[in-house]
């Protein structure tokens, strides 16, 4: 089983911007050929970080408003909040090392 959380429209506003730990969004369709080259990446970091921050996706099909809210142009497109603010953002495909360089600077 997967520890990749699923962020939804409904949920972001307590799973990612009340959040006391960093978020790792994952911003991706099922259309997009990176995004599923990708996940592999982001399930693994999910298990790496589990406890410590909180790795989820958003499918910016189904939850247009948050994609529009924070100008989402391509995909995949990862974003780290802290604290409810961007912290750091990497669009395209990226390797798993960077990921988890980008996400450990904003552990506590």
């Amino acid at each position: 089983m997967s520890d990749v959380r699923a962020f939804t429209t409904e949920t972001w506003d307590e799973d990612v911007l009340r959040s006391t730990k960093p978020v790792l969004v994952d911003f991706w369709a099922e259309w997009c050929a990176p995004c599923r080259l990708m996940a592999p990446a982001i399930d693994e970091l999910a298990k790496e970080f589990d406890g410590r921050a909180s790795v989820g996706k958003l499918n910016v099909d189904d939850n247009a408003a948050i994609s529009d809210r924070y100008d989402i142009r391509g995909i995949p497109t990862v974003i780290v909040f802290k604290g409810s603010e961007i912290r750091e953002q990497v669009v395209g495909i990226t390797s798993k090392e960077n990921l988890t360089a980008l996400l450990e600077k904003h552990l506590n």
